[in-house]
């Protein structure tokens, strides 16, 4: 087995491994939908075992109804280059941090140098430089993450264009109109910071990229980044406003999403 070390002066350690398919999950409609590429690779039977239940009206991907609502959405464009970037947070606070190198990778931007790979590559280790520290310092990342200003500005650091909306300042068809359009258009993203006790889940403030709407029963899709805690989920999109719209200590200001390109 192969392992890879990444690791700089703002970063540390994290091994990556290979995981095996999982006997009796349907992973032909999955494959056949680009999820191979990156998240069916990533799911071994122990995350699978320690993910927390959901609760009502979520619905797991994995699950028969979540692969029919991605086999039917319509606005799936950034799914593929998503999932094949997908990538599990490397600790409690890193959700931002994860998001930042799995969403840089699918923009197409330039990698940094990646010594263990001897490639260009954006990971949790290198995403975090020294202009990044002037946002804010890693080890204050590692303990208590990142506001979403904070996310916004590191993005910009790496020469994406970030537009921050607060979930106080939008409402849902707002919100909706704008994520619809995103997920329909190639080349850029959508980050969300949400509450997810607002979701029904465990349960503070959490950061990852949404990958798709199915618009007959007008949920999203999160690639949630804490692969050990929770799949990905498809959420209402009147749930998923209302976590948005939830206040951020730290900052005081709402919770919201970023919408991110190319420059």
């Amino acid at each position: 087995m192969i392992k890879s070390l990444t690791t700089n002066p703002w970063g540390h350690l994290q091994p990556t491994q290979p995981r095996a398919k999982i006997p009796g999950q349907p992973w032909g409609k999955l494959w056949g939908l680009g999820l191979g590429l990156g998240f069916g690779l990533g799911l071994g039977g122990t995350v699978l075992g320690q993910t927390l239940p959901l609760a009502e009206p979520l619905t797991d991907l994995l699950s028969p109804q979540g692969i029919t609502l991605l086999e039917e959405s319509t606005a799936k464009v950034d799914y593929i280059p998503l999932s094949s970037h997908f990538v599990t947070q490397d600790n409690q606070a890193f959700c931002g941090v994860a998001t930042l190198a799995m969403v840089l990778n699918a923009l197409g931007l330039p990698r940094p140098l990646t010594l263990a790979w001897d490639q260009g590559y954006f990971t949790q280790g290198n995403v975090l430089n020294r202009a990044t520290a002037t946002i804010i310092a890693p080890d204050l990342i590692r303990r208590q993450g990142l506001t979403l200003e904070q996310l916004q500005g590191i993005f910009v650091s790496h020469g994406a264009i970030a537009t921050r909306h607060h979930g106080s300042e939008v409402d849902l068809a707002t919100l909706r109109s704008q994520w619809v359009q995103n997920l329909q258009t190639p080349g850029d993203y959508v980050v969300i910071n949400y509450l997810r006790r607002a979701i029904g889940q465990e349960t503070g403030g959490h950061i990852s990229p949404v990958a798709a709407y199915h618009a007959p029963s007008d949920r999203f899709l999160i690639l949630d980044v804490s692969r050990y805690k929770y799949p990905p989920v498809w959420v209402p999109a009147q749930q998923l406003a209302e976590s948005l719209n939830t206040l951020d200590s730290t900052s005081g200001q709402s919770r919201g999403y970023l919408l991110i390109s190319q420059p």
